[in-house]
């Protein structure tokens, strides 16, 4: 269960406060951080989809799918942590993890406690700090993973609703 209340950050989850898809995002990371992110998926055994360009392939080692030309195909890693939960994460540079979420499919206590145990998993592998920011507002997370106390916190004034 999250240290989070949904009433208590349910406008974070707003789609038409936050936009829906928002940013998630691992700051200061490392193509070993990345492969720990696949290992933690793989060990998790969270049902995931490797594709580039839309053609699915079996995962890769982070080293390879970021040591691709800048102008490959898109490639992609889907991850469910649970089944009403989809990330999406893009590889599109070593020194930041990013992935999306669909604020559409977290709404609710049940489902933020999910989500938070995924942002919580992700940031204890890393030991490193995992944010949240509304979609086009790259900069101004509203809630993250707090590496000093090991938990999802929120890092922004609620919006009123």
């Amino acid at each position: 269960m999250s240290e989070l209340l949904w009433d208590d950050v349910k406008c974070f989850f707003d789609p038409g406060l936050m936009g829906p898809l928002p940013d998630v995002r691992v700051p200061g990371a490392s193509v070993g951080d990345w492969q720990a992110v696949l290992d933690l998926v793989s060990a998790r055994g969270w049902r995931c989809r490797y594709s580039e360009g839309g053609a699915v392939m079996p995962v890769p080692r982070a080293e390879a799918v970021l040591a691709r030309p800048a102008d490959a195909e898109c490639a992609e890693l889907r991850v469910w942590p649970a089944a009403e939960l989809l990330a999406v994460f893009r590889f599109y540079a070593p020194e930041e993890i990013t992935f999306d979420v669909d604020l559409r499919e977290l709404q609710g206590q049940e489902r933020l406690d999910v989500f938070c145990g995924f942002v919580q998993a992700i940031g204890l592998e890393l030991g490193k700090p995992v944010l949240m920011d509304p979609e086009g507002g790259y900069g101004h997370p509203v809630l993250g993973f707090d590496v000093a106390t090991g938990q999802v916190a929120v890092l922004a004034e609620p919006v009123p609703t």
